[in-house]
């Protein structure tokens, strides 16, 4: 076990290793693992909702506030809110803020977060680019100077024997360098949370060879391993270009004839673009049956940030990954 003294980098911020993160060497593998573990450390965030005139996000609240891993502060929709019988149960664990609008509410929420009042932050019935700008804002916004901006998805796949993180699914859509670079950095860093000592890292593409020609940025693929190796990213193993099958599949890897260090093990996929990540992200929700959840990473707290199709459940677990990277 490590001691308790050490520091552990979560999201580019060092902080005190607590007991918390020392519990995590068991991994987590699944959402069940996740909200058992929650709940036997008695972790609690402070989450700033905006704007939650929809159905999903209340029943995803009151389901994070029966299960005790939040405290719900509503901005907006008051009236509504206060008659939501699912809700009812809670009200201890909740408080409101005034808005006019959903605008009103990203910029108060936002407020909250800058001010230490809130621990995350999740979108209601917003517009993702409303509350982005927000976010965003260069005066009033919880964007670090340096920092990337950018989207985690985590994934429990019925089929896959562990909880797998990939990203940019919503945010960046065309990764630059140094981007893809901070992208290996925090998905690392979510995977270190759920345990995972040294991260698998798969630069994904639909090649395995580097391909100048028709794909120009896997020509920085080498360097970032080579980052990788010297230690630059963390404590992590990358490599690529790989296909997302023999990333995750030691029997397809086998089958093309290629060898590599993740063998086909894989806790983090690193996509080309954000076409292949929304594709992917859609694909194996729909035809693998997995359930998923999806934040954002980078500014001062985590995001979530879910999609309009997403379910009530899916934000649900995106809240519990979000209490998880707010710890």
């Amino acid at each position: 076990m490590m001691p308790c003294c050490e520091k552990v980098v979560i999201l580019g911020i060092q902080k005190p290793l607590t007991s918390f993160i020392i519990t995590l060497m068991n991994t987590i593998k699944n959402f069940d693992e996740l909200l058992a573990h929650l709940k036997e450390n008695n972790v609690k965030k402070r989450v700033a909702v905006v704007w939650a005139a929809d159905q999903k996000t209340p029943a995803a609240c009151a389901q994070a506030l029966e299960a005790g891993f939040i405290e719900a502060i509503f901005v907006g929709c008051e009236e509504q809110l206060r008659a939501n019988e699912a809700l009812k149960p809670f009200a201890a664990s909740i408080s409101y803020v005034d808005a006019t609008d959903a605008d009103d509410a990203a910029a108060k929420a936002v407020a909250l977060v800058r001010e230490d009042k809130a621990d995350v932050l999740m979108k209601g019935l917003i517009n993702t680019d409303n509350l982005l700008r927000a976010v965003l804002n260069k005066e009033t916004g919880i964007l670090p100077k340096g920092n990337v901006l950018t989207h985690a998805a985590v994934a429990d796949i019925p089929s896959y024997h562990k909880l797998l993180i990939f990203t940019d699914a919503a945010v960046i859509p065309y990764p630059n360098q140094a981007q893809r670079i901070e992208m290996v950095k925090y998905m690392s860093n979510v995977a270190r949370n759920f345990g995972v000592e040294v991260p698998k890292v798969a630069l994904i593409h639909c090649t395995e060879k580097v391909n100048g020609k028709h794909f120009p940025f896997t020509e920085d693929y080498p360097v970032i391993i080579e980052m990788a190796k010297n230690g630059e990213l963390g404590k992590c193993i990358v490599d690529g270009p790989l296909d997302a099958k023999c990333a995750c599949s030691m029997h397809a890897m086998e089958a093309k004839g290629l060898t590599s260090p993740l063998e086909g093990d894989s806790d983090v996929l690193i996509m080309p673009d954000i076409e292949a990540g929304n594709v992917f992200y859609k694909a194996i929700t729909l035809f693998a049956g997995a359930s998923t959840a999806g934040l954002l990473l980078g500014a001062k707290c985590p995001a979530v940030v879910p999609s309009r199709a997403d379910s009530a459940q899916s934000k649900f677990y995106s809240l519990a990954v979000a209490t998880m990277a707010a710890e």
